[in-house]
């Protein structure tokens, strides 16, 4: 899908309190909690989106600081307007979420194994299905998953739902290559009784198409990070 050009996109999200500056990336890598206001478990999302999941999830977790990622500036600031909109509705200081540009392929230049992140959330990613040399641009592919190892915890998390069979079934593949075991997995989330869901905007979409969502927890026992 091609995202339009919005010219006021960079200049608000520039403004904005927090999020993170092209011109600052270098100056947290490895010091991420001092980004936040208190010193709590860091969580990760990997491709926000418009932001609908780390705005609910965040404002509903204040004793946890959060991490939200999107390559496009476009989409970061559609993020920033939700959570804005999500913790003005609870009355909460935006205190323990920050966001930032990034492409994903790239995470070693804002996280280091210094940032000890407990929990990562890869929501409807690019399946890359249609050329087999693509696979390795997917977010759970091994080569990526050997990336997010680095700062990882070992016994961390990765939660994953994805509409497309394909790309689950060989996430599981790349899961298990990598030292991960499973903690939960189903391939039809919303008549599973998981009770944790907090629905993205894709997921909505295909859910009213009638498409199954699958989802699994995955546990880090290969990683590098301690």
């Amino acid at each position: 899908m091609r995202i339009r050009r919005k010219p006021w996109a960079r200049p608000e999200l520039a403004a904005c309190p927090f999020c993170i500056d092209e011109e600052d990336k270098p100056a947290v890598i490895g010091r991420w909690q001092e980004q936040f206001a208190r010193r709590q478990p860091l969580w990760l999302e990997l491709g926000c989106g418009k932001g609908q999941f780390i705005a609910q999830l965040a404002a509903e977790h204040p004793e946890v600081n959060f991490i939200a990622i999107d390559i496009k500036s476009e989409v970061l600031v559609l993020t920033k307007r939700n959570i804005e909109q999500a913790y003005a509705q609870r009355g909460l200081p935006i205190d323990n979420v920050r966001i930032l540009s990034q492409d994903i392929e790239r995470i070693g230049m804002i996280l280091s194994p210094d940032d000890r992140v407990e929990r990562i959330y890869i929501n409807f990613c690019n399946p890359w299905t249609e050329k087999a040399r693509h696979h390795k641009r997917r977010l759970t592919h091994t080569r990526q998953l050997r990336n997010y190892q680095q700062f990882l915890s070992s016994g961390g998390e990765i939660w994953f739902k994805t509409d497309d069979d394909v790309l689950f079934d060989a996430s599981l593949a790349y899961l298990e290559s990598c030292g991960f075991s499973l903690r939960y997995l189903t391939r039809d989330l919303h008549q599973s009784g998981f009770s944790e869901n907090i629905p993205t905007e894709h997921e909505e979409m295909f859910a009213k198409d009638g498409v199954k969502i699958k989802f699994l927890i995955a546990v880090n026992g290969g990683g590098v990070s301690v």
